[in-house]
Formats: structure tokens, C-alpha cells, sequence
């Protein structure tokens, strides 16, 4: 174990200057990384379809469940983040504390979290940005808006977002930075108009009943329904704060940044979710929120058009930034794991001039363009919330273990309440892991499957850690 932790904190150091990645982000950068990849699909989509389907005005108790499983295992990546160094994520942490198997697994479960997740979101940007283009009266052919699977020829807006999103990545990691924190500027204004005008216009019978669906019940159909349902659903609204610990090598001063980033962005993209899903259901009855746009649809139902389309506009840069954000996730654990020697030693490049690993951009942009164009992603979607939650499970449940095994190694920040909420955060995760459904849960295991098959086949063999034995 302490040569594990070792050649963690020696990544921090020697072989960050061996490969270029450059320290250039800020604590408030790090904080705007998560709120860009936070806010986007669960404010403006799913808190309308979990509303109407699943927990109905409780909604609000859906993301406050989600919202706590998450904040336990933010608190989980703070201490990690802060003590361990090197390459941050899941991955990186879970290398640490269980060893080089159990990390290939959480790092193959986060390629397929990030990659399904950043293709989803383009078909979701896709469509609004089509709607925008009608609206405008320049729609484009049907054809190039679906894909074959749906009657067209290739969702192309879903493949054109992700590819320009690659060659803004390729320009550099502040360049990218920027772009984010401007586009953040907007999705925050589009939200602070949303709560101005439905604060004056709530109706409080559109809270009756509260909990029409009760907290959990499985239908006929093999579907479920009910708060804790919601929460499972409402949860993909929070993927993408733990993309802020894949920064690690990119911050200024990890030590201190990556906990502030991490906690601050989801503290306040949770008061956030809370405030809009109560406006939400407060002004517009939750069973006509089963839509694409349910903010902006209500705002048209109260014949607030003008704010509706500056909601939109706030929509397709918010859902940017989630797709930016990522994208930029994906790209650092792929570098990570081939400078591990647990992927091809193809990946870990650098770009001397851009300082960003421009191979793995390319590759990963190209295949995500493919996925969004030509394949419709609405069931894979669970898929995100599953993997997501069993790298939660693994990171909560490394901080017991570095605890017990490691209690003297250097912790600049610690949760509170020793490991209460470490344990709070693995119970929590693998509860919302229960409620979702048991097709997801097949699609997952083949997925580990195959990686399983990658490790032994060639990831065992060729890893750094082979080499040193």
C-alpha cells in the first residue's frame, strides 16, 4: 500500500513535468468546472419528467435525497483530493486505497459514465437548438436532426456540438476554462429570470397532493415510482461535480482548491435545484411538466414568451458546459490510466504547444460524434446515474479503508465527524443504485465484463506497476 501511495504522490511531481499538463486553474475555475457540469439537464429536463412521472410536487425531497448522497461522497472527494495528489478522480483515489485491479474497474466504469453522458447531452442540445433554428424560420431538414433508428439520416447538431467542443479542448485547458465560466455567466442569468417572474405567480393548490406517487412503489411493468424512484432519476442532475477532481494536475493548488471547487459547486447547484423545482411545480400542476423544456413551458404557460426563449438560450449554453466539462473529464482519466499502463501508451501524449493531451481529444471526440449522430441514447442514460453512484460507493468506502490502513498519512482537509459521513455516503449511494431498474443493472455488469477481458488480456501485463515488480 505505501508504494501505491507512493507512486501516486510521485505522479504529482516528477512525472507531471515529464508530461506538460499545466498548473493555470483557480479554486473559483475549479468551482465554475462543477456548477458548468452540474447545471445543465437536471434543471432544465429532468426536473419535469421526475415531477410528472415519479414524485410529483416531491420533487423537491428527490433532489434533497439525491443532493445528500451527493454531498457525502463531495466530502469523501475533498479529503481524497487534498491528501492523495497525482491524478484525481475515482480512478486515481480508488488506486490508492484497493490497489490496481479494483481501479482499472472504476476507471473503465468512468469512460463509459463520461462518454454515454456527453452524448446524451448532445442529443438533448440537439434538440433545442433545433427548436431555436424553427423559431427562427431557418429549420433544418428532418433528416439531419435524427438518427436512422428514428427515421433520419444523423443527428447532426449532436455530432457538430461535440466536435467543436473537441477543438476548443484541443486550444488548451484556461482557453476552455473561459469559454466555461462565460457560459456559466449566462445559464445562471436565464435561471436568476426564471425565479424572478414564477416567485410572483405560484399557486400553492399546485402542491396538492405533495406526494402522489408515495416514496417508492414498482409497477406492473417492471418500472418504479415514488420520491426515492425520483431521487434515482433526479440524481443525473448532479453528475459531474466529481469531474472537478479529474483537475488535479491542472490546479493551482490542489491541496486547497480541489475540496473548495468540489463542496461549493454542489452546495450551491443544490439550493439551486431545490428553489427551481419548487417554483417549478408551484406555479405550473406537476402532471403537465411531462416535456423536453418543462422551465420553459411553463414560463409559455403563463404567457411569459420572452422570458421562455431567454430560457433557452440559457439552456444551450448551460447544457454546453456540462458537455464541456465532461468531455474535459473523460479525456484526463483515459491520460491518466495509459500513463498508468493500464491503456495503450498511445494516450498519454502531450501537445508541447497546447499542453493538453491531443490525442485522446480526437479519438474521444470523434467517437462521441458517432454515438450522438447515429444512435438514440434515452435508455443508456441510466446507465450514467449506475456508474456514477458505484464510483461514489468506491470513493466514500476508500476513505474508511486509507483511515484504518493509513491513519498518519497527511490530510490538509477531512470530513467532519470521522467516518460517519464516508459511511453515510457509501449507504446512500448503493441505496439509489437499488432503485434503479434491473435492465441497467445488466447493461452495466457486461460492461465491467469487457473490462474485466481488457485488464486480463493486456492492462495486467503492461501496467507500471507490473513493470516495478
Amino acid at each position: 500500500m505505501s508504494m501505491q501511495i507512493f507512486r501516486t504522490k510521485h505522479f504529482s511531481s516528477n512525472d507531471h513535468a515529464e508530461h506538460g499538463l499545466k498548473r493555470c486553474l483557480s479554486a473559483w475555475d475549479l468551482a465554475f468546472l462543477g456548477i458548468g457540469a452540474i447545471i445543465g439537464t437536471g434543471i432544465f429536463v429532468l426536473t419535469g419528467i421526475a415531477a410528472a412521472t415519479q414524485s410529483g410536487p416531491a420533487v423537491v425531497l428527490s433532489f434533497v435525497i439525491a443532493g445528500l448522497a451527493c454531498a457525502f461522497a463531495a466530502l469523501s472527494y475533498a479529503e481524497l483530493s487534498a491528501s492523495i495528489g497525482g491524478c484525481g478522480s475515482a480512478y486515481g483515489y480508488s488506486y490508492v486505497a484497493f490497489g490496481e485491479l479494483c481501479a482499472f474497474i472504476i476507471g473503465w466504469d468512468l469512460l463509459l459514465e463520461y462518454s454515454i453522458a456527453v452524448a446524451t447531452v448532445a442529443n438533448g442540445w440537439s434538440g433545442y437548438f433545433c427548436n431555436a433554428l424553427t423559431a427562427m424560420g431557418i429549420p433544418l431538414p428532418e433528416a439531419l436532426t435524427k438518427a436512422p433508428e428514428l427515421g433520419g439520416v444523423i443527428n447532426l447538431p449532436a455530432a457538430v456540438i461535440i466536435l467543436l467542443l473537441m477543438g476548443l479542448l484541443i486550444m488548451g485547458t484556461k482557453q476552455s476554462a473561459r469559454a466555461n465560466n462565460t457560459m456559466v455567466f449566462v445559464k445562471l442569468i436565464t435561471i436568476a429570470v426564471f425565479i424572478a417572474v414564477a416567485a410572483f405567480n405560484v399557486h400553492v393548490e399546485n402542491w396538492q397532493p405533495f406526494m402522489p406517487f408515495g416514496w417508492f412503489q414498482t409497477l406492473p411493468d417492471g418500472q418504479t415510482t415514488g420520491v426515492l424512484a425520483g431521487a434515482s432519476l433526479v440524481f443525473f442532475a448532479y453528475v459531474g461535480f466529481d469531474a472537478v477532481s479529474t483537475a488535479t494536475e491542472e490546479a493551482r493548488d490542489p491541496q486547497h482548491d480541489l475540496p473548495f471547487g468540489i463542496v461549493a459547486s454542489l452546495m450551491f447547484c443544490t439550493v439551486i435545484y431545490i428553489l427551481v423545482s419548487g417554483l417549478l411545480t408551484g406555479v405550473v400542476n406537476y402532471t403537465e411538466l411531462n416535456v423536453s423544456s418543462p422551465v420553459a413551458h411553463a414560463l409559455n404557460l403563463l404567457g411569459y414568451n420572452w422570458a421562455s426563449a431567454l430560457i433557452s438560450t440559457g439552456v444551450i449554453a448551460g447544457l454546453s458546459t456540462v458537455m464541456l466539462v465532461l468531455y474535459y473529464a473523460l479525456t484526463r482519466i483515459i491520460f491518466a490510466m495509459s500513463r498508468d499502463g493500464l491503456l495503450s501508451p498511445f494516450f498519454n501524449k502531450v501537445n508541447p504547444q497546447t499542453q493538453t493531451p491531443v490525442r485522446v481529444i480526437i479519438l474521444c471526440g470523434v467517437i462521441m460524434a458517432l454515438i450522438a449522430g447515429f444512435i438514440p441514447l434515452n435508455e443508456l442514460a441510466e446507465l450514467v446515474n449506475i456508474g456514477t453512484l458505484a464510483a461514489f460507493v468506491l470513493v466514500c468506502f476508500g476513505v474508511i479503508v486509507l483511515r484504518i490502513t493509513k491513519p498518519d498519512m497527511p490530510r490538509p482537509f477531512r470530513t467532519p465527524f470521522g467516518l460517519l459521513f464516508p459511511a453515510l455516503g457509501v449507504l446512500s449511494c448503493a441505496a439509489l443504485m437499488a432503485f434503479l431498474p434491473s435492465i441497467t443493472w445488466l447493461r452495466f455488469v457486461i460492461w465491467l465484463v469487457i473490462g474485466l477481458i481488457v485488464y486480463f488480456s493486456y492492462s495486467m501485463q503492461h501496467s507500471k506497476l507490473a513493470d516495478a515488480d
